[in-house]
């Protein structure tokens, strides 16, 4: 870019462009010439028969004409500029992992009231800001477990930051390098090949140095919040031991420094958002991106562009029209998608396929779904294969997914559907079921008819839904079940909450049905009996949290691994 004065030039190499304007002169003067030629000539008799006598004014009038039509074209496609506005800031996808220390150190008194309490207010703010990616909360002490996997929602995530105390940890101490390989392992299992992870504690020791360190060679970056004071406080563990705890400033820089990312002590007055920025987000915090721009109003000089070129062309009525026609044909932009990456590309693929499966076209939603290489696009691909009753492919579609995304829940749960379909007999009488009517994918997008494909969130509430009926794929009778996991134990417990709900709300609409009929003792004993188990079921947060980590914690002793 280029100042001239108050004038800015946003693309100033088309202005090089002005330099042909001397040989548009020598044209003109050029044809003026061979006029003139012709003149001497031919006797002055006969030049009225022979040339079309031109008035010499219209002659001038049109080659100025076409000299400020061009000149005007050139300096609109140098893109002049005088004045700013607002440039959004794009801010990338990247997925974001708070990890908190609910150690018995946040029960410190340093920072008024409680460390505890400033980073509750903390984590309320961020999660009520607006953030471009998905987030995930993790809460660490000796060990590290997974409060909220990553979701685009930060609405759930909020709803458990007021559970979040150190009697829910099943177990005390402060483990930040378990922290930082929870949330690494919740990133790279959601299939993104970057993201970010901010560590809220007060000191890291050189195991989580070497842990951040690691995570950044895998592309995540690692910053660091400190929450507490150099000074510290006095306190008394969970355990009754009284212990000094303190802030560690020089060991949090060095894991922000080693994890590539920020450092910046907790505050609630927003000075320290850079810790939390992803991607573009990150430069346009630190002040490399963002802020204001020039604004391109070069559009605004090609009405008086055509205008100029209309009077150039006023002995060539055809030749005017026909250009006139030219510029307000519509017609799709080029650019648009020759300037586009490879993702992009594929994910206007997915947006496509999204709108073919909505309208019932499973065949051009999967051959549209197969132009994105990514593991949700496979998936996708398998569920509108599936619906359409190709079975066969509907599983090596599934197969690709859990290539790129191992262990996809989704996948293989819609796989082993897929199977077990395909194992079916055909009905009596050889009437066979119409494609769609099979198992598999088709059930889940039965269930969840207003689920696109596409919106993996949305996709994997219609196989929680499913799981909730009682149709989720058994495993396999000669293997042990596997004890769930944080996020299996969450579905576990909402599948069963919904079952008791479903199981109460049938036994009143019969007792309004028939009100008159006394209920049997069998009737009446699974009555209690369902309402006994869905009051069982803990519905308060910091319940469900305490239930699901200690299950964790105790199939980790078992040597179940994470």
């Amino acid at each position: 870019m280029i100042a001239l004065g108050p004038l800015n030039f946003l693309r100033p190499e088309w202005l090089y462009a002005l330099l042909a304007l001397p040989l548009l002169w020598w044209w003109l003067r050029r044809r003026r010439a061979e006029s003139a030629t012709w003149r001497r000539a031919v006797d002055p008799h006969l030049l009225p028969h022979l040339l079309v006598r031109g008035n010499a004014s219209t002659h001038r009038l049109a080659a100025i004409a076409a000299t400020l039509a061009y000149t005007l074209a050139v300096v609109a496609l140098a893109g002049p500029a005088w004045r700013q506005v607002d440039a959004p800031t794009w801010e990338a996808r990247e997925p974001l992992v708070v990890a908190v220390d609910l150690s018995s150190a946040v029960l410190a008194t340093d920072v008024p009231p409680t460390r505890l309490a400033q980073l509750r207010a903390r984590l309320t703010r961020l999660l009520q800001a607006k953030h471009s990616g998905p987030i995930a909360l993790v809460a660490f002490a000796d060990d590290a477990f997974t409060v909220a996997p990553l979701t685009d929602d930060a609405a759930n995530v909020a709803l458990f930051v007021d559970a979040l105390e150190p009697a829910v940890m099943p177990v005390d101490g402060q483990s930040p390098a378990r922290a930082i390989a929870q949330s690494r392992e919740l990133i790279e299992r959601a299939g993104f090949p970057r993201g970010r992870i901010v560590l809220v504690t007060d000191h890291a020791d050189g195991t989580a140095q070497r842990a951040a360190r690691d995570a950044r060679d895998a592309g995540i970056t690692v910053s660091a919040l400190g929450v507490g004071t150099p000074a510290g406080a006095e306190l008394r563990t969970l355990g009754g031991q009284s212990v000094h705890v303190q802030l560690d400033e020089g060991s949090m820089r060095g894991l922000a420094s080693n994890g590539g990312g920020d450092y910046a002590p907790l505050a609630l007055d927003g000075s320290d958002d850079a810790v939390f920025a992803t991607g573009e987000g990150a430069a346009a915090r630190r002040g490399l991106g963002g802020g204001r721009t020039w604004a391109d109003e070069g559009f605004r000089l090609v009405p008086f562009v055509m205008l100029f070129a209309l009077i150039a062309l006023a002995r060539r009525p055809r030749a005017a029209a026909l250009l006139l026609v030219v510029a307000l044909l519509p017609r799709p932009s080029l650019a648009a998608d020759v300037f586009l990456r490879a993702d992009q590309r594929g994910w206007r693929s997915v947006d496509r396929g999204v709108d073919a499966y909505r309208r019932g076209k499973f065949d051009q939603a999967a051959q549209d779904f197969a132009k994105a290489d990514t593991a949700d696009a496979h998936y996708n691909r398998g569920n509108a294969l599936a619906k359409a009753g190709h079975l066969e492919d509907a599983v090596a579609a599934y197969d690709e997914a859990l290539r790129r995304q191992p262990g996809m829940a989704d996948a293989i749960a819609n796989r082993a559907a897929v199977l077990r379909a395909m194992k079916k007999p055909p009905p009596k009488g050889g009437q066979q079921q119409q494609p769609g009517q099979q198992g598999g994918a088709s059930s889940h997008a039965q269930q969840g008819r207003n689920c696109a494909p596409g919106d993996s969130s949305c996709n994997r509430q219609s196989n929680n839904q499913q799981n909730a009926k009682g149709n989720a794929p058994k495993q396999n009778a000669s293997s042990p079940p596997k004890p769930a996991d944080a996020k299996q134990q969450a579905k576990a417990d909402a599948a069963q909450r919904e079952r008791m709900q479903r199981a109460l709300q049938q036994a009143q609409a019969q007792q309004q049905k028939a009100p008159t009929q006394p209920m049997t003792p069998q009737q009446r004993e699974r009555r209690m009996s369902d309402e006994a188990a869905l009051m069982r079921v803990p519905d308060e947060p910091g319940t469900l949290l305490r239930e699901k980590f200690r299950l964790e914690y105790e199939r980790r002793q078992l040597g179940g691994g994470r």
